[in-house]
Parts: C-alpha cells; structure tokens; sequence
C-alpha cells in the first residue's frame, strides 16, 4: 500500500492488520507513534515504544505490479472467481 495524505505521504509498507469496521488499516513502518508503556515483564523499565497506529483506508492505495505508483482497481469475474485489475496497467493484483 502507497499513502496519499497525511504526514506519511508517498510511504509505501505491508497492511499487518484491516480494523473493518472503523474503516482503517495498520501498515508497516507508516504513521508511528510514541506509546507510553508500564513496567512490565517483558520491559521492567517501561518507558516509550514506538508502534505503528491505524490510518484511515480513504488515505491509502494499492500499488501497480508494473510501474510502482499507486493505481484505483477493476474487479473482473471469471465464473466463480474473482480477479482485481489495476486500472493503470491492466495487470492483474495479487
């Protein structure tokens, strides 16, 4: 995924998680923060962890398997199979 608005813009990173239904997505190495941690087993200091915070699905796009810039998707059916084109190039997005 490629981020069109924010402070991150034109950051590219993997989707590790989609939050459906408040309509946002977590993406590695986009939109990190500072969380401020307790002591705790794994870190007996505490202290601040930076980790990646969701963004809004309207912020990103996918990228085009060909030239590497975001693109919008085509849906295509094939009898019980459904395909998503990349708009730009025609190349089918795995």
């Amino acid at each position: 995924m490629v981020v069109l608005a924010g402070e991150d813009k034109g950051k590219t990173g993997k989707v590790l998680k989609v939050l459906v239904e408040k309509q946002r997505a977590i993406v590695e190495g986009v939109n990190i923060v500072n969380k401020s941690t307790k002591p705790n087993a794994k870190n007996p200091q505490g202290g601040f962890v930076k980790q990646e915070a969701p963004i809004h699905i309207s912020n990103l796009s996918l990228i085009d398997p060909k030239s590497g810039k975001a693109t919008r998707v085509a849906v295509k059916h094939e009898g019980k199979n459904v395909i998503r084109i990349a708009k730009k190039s025609g190349e089918e997005i795995k």
